[in-house]
């Protein structure tokens, strides 16, 4: 679980308001207050203010929608959420009978989080991460051509970990708070931050799991 950019935000989901949660109720999608699973990491280490997880890789569909920023996950999320419940060419399973006639079916995947969203060219890319165990190859083909599958390397990335509502302000002080421990723990970070969401966006400020990942090298 987007834009031409004029200005250099990496940030923000901003499935917020009754825009996504109407939209998402009208076509019968669950919102990530159900979602139950999050791709597996290890904490290599613990910081004082962030943490380095090794994350290995894993399958997300996505899309890069044109923004501005705070409108990147409305854009985004009934698209995706769309190819996630059934908008796409089903896997066909035969049964051992003969004869044997079969359509091909909707596959549904259980929601997943984060979501994720970084600056890409032409715009912001929002990602759903597939369930442990989907790859590109046997992952249902979208019905929507903007919907891409993509297998995401392995990666180790430093994260911090905030609450509160999305605001420019609020992403901004936390990704300086990061690049300012990422240098004083002499750790060097690489491409774009990436900012990941975990909640439904009526949870109340001091409940939502907000996260920024900065890419760190391996030796790191």
């Amino acid at each position: 679980m987007n834009r031409p950019v004029t200005q250099k935000r990496t940030g923000a989901i901003v499935a917020t308001g009754a825009a996504v949660l109407s939209t998402l109720a009208l076509v019968g999608i669950p919102t990530l207050l159900e979602a139950t699973e999050e791709p597996v990491y290890q904490v290599v280490h613990r910081y004082g203010k962030f943490e380095v997880r090794l994350y290995p890789g894993y399958t997300v569909a996505e899309i890069v929608v044109p923004g501005p920023a705070g409108d990147a996950g409305n854009q985004a999320f009934p698209i995706l959420a769309g190819y996630i419940f059934g908008k796409n060419k089903g896997a066909r399973k035969f049964a051992m009978t003969a004869p044997v006639t079969q359509e091909a079916a909707p596959v549904k995947f259980p929601m997943t989080a984060p979501v994720t969203q970084v600056e890409a060219p032409g715009g912001f890319r929002v990602q759903f991460v597939l369930p442990k165990g989907v790859s590109v190859a046997d992952a249902p083909e979208p019905l929507d051509a903007r919907v891409q599958l993509r297998g995401v390397p392995p990666s180790r990335v430093a994260v911090i970990r905030f609450s509160g509502f999305w605001s420019e302000a609020n992403y901004e002080e936390h990704l300086a708070t990061l690049r300012d421990a990422l240098k004083a723990a002499s750790l060097t970070p690489s491409g774009e931050p990436v900012y990941s969401r975990y909640n439904p966006p009526f949870t109340p400020w001091f409940m939502r799991r907000n996260e920024i990942w900065l890419r760190v090298g391996e030796g790191q």
